[in-house]
C-alpha cells in the first residue's frame, strides 16, 4: 500500500497511532488515542507497540513519522506513514 492507504479502516480495525513528536508538541494538540514516544526514544520503547496490529507513523510534517516508519519496518512492524497529525486527524 502506498500514500493511498485507508487510514480510517486501520483505524477501525486497531491500527495502533504512534506520534513521535516531542512530549511538548504532543501536549499542545494530538489524536484522541495516539501514543506519544518521540522519534528519538523509539528505539528504546518498541515493547510498547503491539506487533500483532498494523501501526500508523504521524509526527508535524511527515519527515519523523517517515524516520519512524523505517524504524518501525526493520524491527518487524506493519507501518504505514500518516504524515502529518493534523491531517492524518482529518482522514480518520
Amino acid at each position: 500500500m502506498g500514500p493511498s492507504a485507508d487510514f480510517k479502516a486501520l483505524t477501525t480495525q486497531g491500527a495502533t497511532i504512534i506520534d513521535v513528536r516531542s512530549k511538548a508538541e504532543y501536549a499542545s494538540g494530538h489524536i484522541k488515542g495516539s501514543i506519544n514516544i518521540p522519534l528519538d526514544t523509539l528505539q528504546n520503547n518498541l515493547s510498547k507497540i503491539n506487533k500483532n496490529k498494523p501501526v500508523i507513523t504521524c509526527c508535524a510534517s511527515g519527515m519523523r513519522s517517515a524516520s519512524a516508519k523505517g524504524i518501525l519496518q526493520n524491527n518487524g512492524f506493519e507501518v504505514f506513514n500518516g504524515g502529518g497529525w493534523s491531517s492524518l486527524k482529518a482522514k480518520i
